[in-house]
């Protein structure tokens, strides 16, 4: 009979810890999360930190997983590099997710999202196309193209040897043959590991899926975690914004022509003062960004080229000759053999347009000024007319201006006196005059 109480006790009492127990186990699972940081635009410094902080966030939080959001045309090789780095030293699980529809992972992109524990992409996105190029966007001599393949395809191979040998070849071709895929494609070569239509989608599918962190095997637990979006730091919004291929340039012109209009018409300063701040920003986003200098040559020759038109009257041939230089340039700009980046066609067309639109403006205004009769001064009293006070025989006094003037008659004939009279030549305080028919 005891025994039979004692089982009982201890039923009642193991289901009570049961029921104690599953509230916090049900928190627990709750408690699951997944950090979410969007990586748009070049890869540059401020993404490279981005991901750091990510990183180093995610870990802090014990997350699930951390999504990358990738929609990049490339970058810096260095760059890349340290990424990678970064993402492979991770201990939390990183999905690198090609987004959103019509984003594309290219050149730099590809090396990132194969470097991701867990590569996903969007439908109607692209990954691939990674071939060096020469600064002009043309091939390239074949002993250094050997060169710099063999890294990066040695790089690739790393990254990819784990996904099988399709997608080991695909990846060399990607370098080799500039080849690209598309999400379908990509999964089918074992590239990706998931085509996932949005972020919900991505993780019902990631979870349960087994990765390697850290050299420890990882279940991914995100199909009920908790979705957080890393917010972006003020000045990260703002070096995002002025690493903006198109705000640089816009930048490096503005400041250029600034100048150039304080040296053309000095003493106002603001100008001058608004010209080189804008210069300076525009070159430090530059600077963050893979140049070709024979782009950046082209467009400060443009701006030499429209500044010399405030000095030398060419008729609009030196702004002809700077719009061409500027539109050569900036389509050349950003194409490297780290990066290729086409920059819109309105901003290519449109800020030399503007440009030589204002310049147009204020040369001819410049021009009318030079040209114009002077209005004060002794110069002003050439042309003026005026009244005969004294008979000028040949010399007397005449009335201009409200004032008396000593005069002389030009042609040394008599004016009587109320006569009017032009002034014809300035003389120190002597004016010479002649009589108006």
């Amino acid at each position: 009979m005891m025994s039979f109480k004692r089982s009982v006790t201890l039923i009642y009492l193991i289901l009570i810890i049961a029921h104690l127990i599953a509230p916090l186990a049900s928190a627990q699972e709750a408690d699951k999360e997944v950090l979410v940081v969007d990586l748009t635009g070049p890869v540059t410094p401020i993404m490279l930190s981005l991901i750091e902080r990510s990183i180093a966030e995610a870990d802090s939080r014990n997350a699930e997983a951390l999504v990358l959001r990738l929609d990049t045309p490339g970058g810096s090789v260095d760059l890349t590099k340290s990424i990678i780095q970064a993402i492979i030293a991770a201990d939390v699980p990183i999905v690198v997710y090609v987004w959103p529809p019509g984003g594309h992972a290219a050149s730099a992109g590809t090396f990132i999202t194969l470097a991701g524990h867990v590569a996903a992409m969007a439908p109607r996105t692209s990954i691939g196309a990674a071939s060096p190029i020469d600064g002009s966007g043309a091939e390239i001599d074949e002993t250094l193209r050997a060169k710099i393949q063999n890294i990066l395809v040695a790089d690739i191979k790393g990254l990819a040897d784990r996904r099988g040998e399709k997608a080991l070849e695909w990846a060399e071709q990607a370098i080799t043959e500039a080849k690209a895929a598309s999400a379908d494609e990509a999964l089918d070569l074992g590239v990706i590991d998931f085509v996932a239509r949005d972020l919900d989608d991505l993780l019902q599918q990631v979870d349960g899926f087994k990765v390697e962190v850290a050299g420890d095997e990882v279940t991914l637990a995100t199909a009920d975690a908790n979705v957080s979006f890393l917010e972006i730091t003020a000045i990260e919004e703002l070096l995002g914004i002025l690493t903006n291929p198109t705000i640089a340039l816009f930048l490096i012109s503005i400041g250029g022509l600034a100048i150039v209009y304080e040296i053309a018409n000095p003493g106002g300063y603001m100008s001058g003062v608004i010209g080189v701040i804008c210069l300076l920003i525009g070159l430090y986003a530059l600077g963050q960004l893979p140049v070709n200098y024979a782009g950046l040559g082209l467009i400060l020759l443009a701006l030499a080229l429209f500044g010399a038109e405030f000095f030398v009257h060419s008729h609009g041939a030196l702004t002809t000759g700077g719009v061409a230089a500027f539109i050569i340039g900036a389509l050349i700009l950003f194409n490297t053999d780290e990066f290729t980046y086409q920059l819109p066609w309105p901003s290519i067309v449109g800020i030399p347009a503007a440009i030589a639109v204002i310049l147009a403006f204020a040369v001819r205004k410049a021009w009318q000024a030079r040209q114009a009769k002077p209005v004060t001064g002794q110069e002003g009293l050439l042309g003026s007319i005026g009244t005969v006070k004294v008979a000028l025989e040949p010399e007397g006094s005449v009335f201009i201006w409200g004032e008396r003037w000593q005069a002389t008659s030009a042609n040394g004939q008599p004016i009587q006196a109320g006569e009017r009279v032009k002034v014809t030549a300035i003389d120190g305080l002597h004016l010479r005059v002649e009589k108006i028919a």
